[in-house]
């Protein structure tokens, strides 16, 4: 066995000085995000620490089941930490309304799997070749010997299982399935998280999903689709932003496809794209890069401010390129 990394050692000796923390990530939180925050929020209070734990944006409804407390909260003002834990979160920025209320604390750790990851706390634990951040945190709770418990495995089996494309991600390592089948030894309940994640989708969102199938656009010999999502379409289908989580994954497992790109107007002139590749030789993290943004190799996002037109042409034209450099 590896011996484990120096900076968990620094990690818990700091958890261990403190008593008030506050647990955060980013923006349109995700499987990943919401099961790492509230899986160390409960190991926190477990400890007989002090644990809050904010969100600037709610809570995806498929996600609720992972947090019958309500633990999650938008964040207030004039509050002071001991400790500040990001999880998740590539850059500040990706803290969205959360961040100018944790500048009161003593130390700030950002533990998490982004290459584009800015290194913006004063401890940081990036580790690019991990799979998810649910995977770390777990590695931060058997290094502290701390006790897994069957809600804290729920939470943390719905991170790796997301994150990964529910194993099928090439970033999915062997001990990736190593974690996942310790987690449910330790009681994470398999059918309730594939329930709740998998087979419980809004009808707003199957009618999102409908409009998506209509509408795609293939280019560069069907190598490419993609789609837009503007305001019109939530108010239509009576959907929410977090209903769109996922639905490029259709889109991207059609056969001739290689890269998926949503376009969503978030502002007037202000523009969230998605990327997603299911080829090792297409990096969409690289192409991300290019406009600010950031990700993985099979996963990646931005927002670019610009007419949508335009920016349109230029994230098909950087896609287009990364295709023929492939």
């Amino acid at each position: 066995m590896k011996p484990r990394p120096k900076i968990l050692d620094r990690i818990i000796a700091i958890i261990d000085q403190c008593q008030t923390f506050c647990v955060v990530n980013h923006v349109r939180p995700d499987g990943d995000g919401m099961g790492s925050q509230l899986g160390l929020t409960m190991a926190l209070q477990n400890e007989g620490k002090t644990v809050t734990c904010w969100n600037a944006d709610e809570m995806p409804s498929k996600l609720a089941f992972l947090d019958p407390q309500h633990s999650v909260r938008p964040p207030r003002p004039n509050q002071a930490f001991d400790c500040v834990i990001a999880l998740d979160v590539a850059s500040l920025e990706r803290l969205g309304a959360t961040e100018p209320h944790i500048a009161n604390r003593t130390h700030f750790i950002n533990i998490d799997h982004h290459p584009s990851n800015t290194r913006f706390a004063d401890l940081n634990w990036v580790v690019p070749r991990s799979p998810s951040t649910g995977e770390l945190v777990y590695r931060l709770l058997r290094a502290a010997n701390w006790p897994i418990s069957p809600a804290i495995a729920d939470c943390l089996f719905t991170a790796v299982s997301t994150d990964t494309g529910s194993f099928q991600y090439p970033s999915t390592r062997p001990s990736t399935y190593v974690i996942a089948g310790d987690l449910v030894k330790r009681g994470a309940n398999l059918a309730n998280i594939c329930h709740e994640v998998y087979q419980s989708y809004p009808l707003s969102r199957v009618r999102l999903m409908q409009h998506i199938l209509n509408h795609f656009k293939l280019v560069a010999d069907d190598r490419i689709a993609y789609y837009w999502l503007k305001p019109n379409d939530f108010t239509r289908t009576g959907a929410n932003a977090s209903d769109s989580e996922g639905l490029i994954d259709h889109v991207r497992a059609i056969e001739p496809v290689v890269v998926a790109c949503q376009f969503e107007e978030v502002a007037p002139q202000v523009i969230r794209i998605s990327l997603r590749s299911k080829s090792e030789d297409v990096d969409v993290g690289q192409v991300a890069l290019q406009f600010n943004g950031g990700g993985h190799q099979a996963a990646a996002g931005a927002r670019i401010e610009g007419n949508p037109l335009s920016v349109q042409r230029r994230v098909l034209l950087a896609i287009k390129k990364a295709l023929r450099s492939k």
